[in-house]
């Protein structure tokens, strides 16, 4: 596993499916749906769906849980008071917190009829530092993010530009046949 560099073992982006930033909500959830059908089919390697923007410049990626997410705009507020380990105070403030901003306080039918005016730009999130890599970085960077961040995946950049996402079934399969042909 010495020396190996991230562009060793990252998948270009163009092996992924992509949306435009313009598409509705709902061509998310649908596209989505087809990621997860070629997923589940063997076609694909993760249920992991690009966005791109005007220019087909890669600017994230959207997952079910983004959906959700994007049902509920008050969630951006909470963002910040987002955490790997909840403890019992944090816990009890988040559930006050979606009680004072009233989070999924209106029907569903309601959030449904807005889903077919909101786009994808609307609710994205620009992927952060914790999730990016360097093309030319070793794989000891993206090992340490994926242990401490708990992403299944990392966007891979070259300069300014996304060109790629090494995944962490990857990197894992590269550590067992790594660890099979130690001498124990």
């Amino acid at each position: 596993m010495d020396n190996i560099k991230v562009n060793e073992v990252m998948r270009p982006i163009g092996g992924f499916p992509v949306i435009p930033s313009s598409a509705t909500f709902m061509e998310g959830v649908a596209t989505l749906e087809n990621v997860d059908e070629e997923f589940k089919a063997g076609k694909t390697p993760e249920r992991i769906l690009l966005v791109h923007d005007n220019n087909g410049k890669i600017i994230g990626k959207i997952s079910p849980m983004d959906i959700v997410e994007g049902l509920e705009p008050k969630y951006d507020y909470m963002d910040r008071f987002k955490t790997n380990q909840y403890s019992e105070l944090i816990k009890s403030s988040i559930m006050a917190m979606k009680d004072q901003l009233q989070l999924w306080n209106k029907p569903f039918a309601e959030l449904c009829k807005r889903a077919n005016s909101i786009k994808i730009r609307d609710f994205i999130k620009m992927p952060k530092a914790a999730q990016m890599v360097d093309i030319n970085d070793s794989i000891d960077v993206a090992f340490h993010l994926f242990i401490v961040n708990r992403h299944g995946s990392l966007f891979v950049k070259e300069g300014n530009e996304i060109v790629g996402l090494i995944l962490f079934s990857d990197v894992y399969k590269r550590i067992k046949e790594n660890l099979k042909s130690c001498a124990i």
